[in-house]
């Protein structure tokens, strides 16, 4: 997954200079995470196991790197500054690497920063935030009730119901055929459709053989799953409620590094997030700006703030998820393509909690309710039976 966010001033005329940008980009191509039960392909037969980046998706941030490089050729230092650069990653190998791969081709050492004449390449921190603490870039975020009890709802809806049924049938095929469950294919949230999908996704665009039941029909079919499982993640259903909990996380975060960087005594001229096809789906969503397409391998996401000669600023948005075009330009509806910073905040602050932890844990007030009922009543039955007894141990202990 690739999410790009940048503050860019273009123009003499019109807008003045670029403050800030922020990125989050997905990683390169990578092998499947996982196989199905039938899968004609074990995980020793790709070179680094599964989930891990190939020669490809090196390639891939490395042009991503240089993109960046000739895009922003005019504010961005030709010379890598710890002071005004920082990049973060999700805590996986595939990631990580990613981020080394777009940091060579965006800062190719020049100068008096070449180490090795032999070797064009610098070394530059990759921060990484561990999976048990990321409450930023790995979505969905993990360890919410209220997130969980939302995916229970939303597989019940009616409104994810009539997206499904029409592929009921072919769900029984696909249960026959890989070997899985089809109540757990049916429920899309679990990861099982969509990483079948992956795998032969995988398998197919590095030549390796596919079973015979996966005709371009059949996995056409499974892409139209997989988007479902991604929208249906973050949206479909009480979209957002579910992006509070989740997109509208990482929205937060953009909007107050754009509005930092309006502060003019700011260092920092760029901050990078390597992370997933979930991070772009899941902010995309809360902003509503989705295509309903699985974010490719190195797409990007691009939020670009300017200033007019006034003092005003507005932010645009530009999505990348083809490198041999240039990126599309997005709107925030209710706003134009050039939304002013204020009107932005304005209408993206029903995704934005003040208070993210309290409903994070929140479980809904009939469950709630009867859990307290259960807990009062285990209570009640602890005080009898060991009270007395306790307080006789309690004194004696004195």
């Amino acid at each position: 997954l690739s999410l790009y966010m940048a503050y860019l001033g273009r123009g003499k005329q019109t807008f003045s200079e670029l403050f800030n940008r922020e990125l989050v980009f997905r990683h390169g191509d990578r092998s499947p995470v996982v196989n199905f039960p039938t899968d004609l392909h074990k995980e020793s037969e790709w070179p680094q196991g599964f989930g891990q980046l190939t020669k490809t998706g090196m390639q891939q941030l490395f042009e991503l790197g240089q993109y960046t490089r000739k895009r922003y050729s005019n504010f961005l230092n030709s010379t890598y500054n710890r002071k005004e650069f920082y990049v973060q990653s999700t805590d996986f190998d595939r990631t990580i690497m990613s981020a080394q791969s777009y940091l060579s081709g965006l800062f190719p050492p020049t100068s008096s920063q070449i180490w090795n004449p032999e070797l064009l390449w610098q070394p530059i921190p990759v921060h990484v935030v561990t999976k048990s603490t990321d409450r930023k870039l790995h979505f969905p975020l993990r360890d919410c009730p209220r997130f969980d009890e939302l995916q229970n709802e939303t597989q019940t809806s009616s409104e994810f119901q009539s997206r499904i049924q029409p592929y009921m049938d072919f769900l029984q095929t696909m249960a026959v055929n890989t070997g899985l469950e089809l109540n757990h294919l049916k429920i899309l949230d679990n990861f099982q459709l969509w990483n079948t999908y992956d795998t032969l996704y995988c398998e197919s665009i590095h030549n390796f053989s596919l079973p015979v039941w996966a005709t371009k029909d059949a996995v056409g079919k499974m892409e139209k799953l997989a988007e479902l499982a991604l929208l249906s993640l973050f949206g479909v259903y009480k979209t957002e409620e579910k992006s509070r909990l989740q997109g509208g996380v990482l929205v937060n975060i953009i909007l107050n590094s754009i509005k930092q960087a309006t502060n003019s005594s700011k260092e920092r001229k760029m901050e990078v997030y390597s992370a997933h096809d979930t991070t772009i789906g899941a902010i995309q969503i809360a902003l509503n700006i989705f295509n309903g397409k699985l974010p490719p391998y190195a797409a990007c996401q691009f939020f670009e703030l300017y200033q007019d000669n006034s003092g005003r600023y507005s932010i645009e948005m530009h999505y990348r998820n083809d490198s041999s075009v240039d990126p599309y330009l997005l709107t925030l509806p209710g706003c134009t393509s050039s939304c002013p910073l204020e009107k932005f905040a304005e209408l993206v602050s029903p995704i934005i909690t003040e208070n993210w932890s309290r409903e994070y844990i929140y479980i809904g007030f009939d469950v709630a309710v009867g859990l307290l009922f259960i807990f009062n009543l285990v209570l009640l039955y602890l005080l009898y039976h060991y009270g007395r007894c306790r307080r006789r141990n309690n004194y004696q202990d004195i």
